[in-house]
């Protein structure tokens, strides 16, 4: 439960505080499409702890990552590392976590379900 409640803040500040620190760049992209309200807050944190922490995400909050778009994802992602509040983690690890995430979301996706 400890783990739920560390991770539920780390999304409030992913989503409040990282707004205050983002380049004009990373926040333009997100205004521009709507990035903030493209998926429910139980995917966003799967989503967040799965690349920021340790943990997986399920097919349905891959499902919600993929809709969410690769343009998005990147920009919150990167939007993030600027907050002051992530500096000690490593952007090279965080940004590999990311491809990751989406590469498996993304793959998960397009392969077909098998026939029943």
């Amino acid at each position: 439960m400890a783990s739920l409640n560390v991770s539920s803040v780390l999304v409030v500040l992913f989503l409040t505080c990282g707004a205050v620190m983002a380049t004009k760049e990373n926040d333009q992209i997100i205004m521009e499409n709507n990035c903030e309200s493209k998926m429910g807050l139980p995917c966003v944190l799967e989503a967040f702890t799965t690349i920021f922490n340790t943990g997986s995400i399920s097919n349905k909050c891959c499902g919600e990552v993929v809709v969410f778009g690769k343009v998005c994802h990147s920009a919150l992602v990167r939007r993030t590392l600027e907050n002051p509040l992530f500096k000690d983690l490593n952007p090279a690890t965080i940004i590999a976590k990311s491809i990751q995430t989406w590469n498996n979301c993304l793959s998960l996706i397009d392969s077909p379900s098998p026939s029943t």
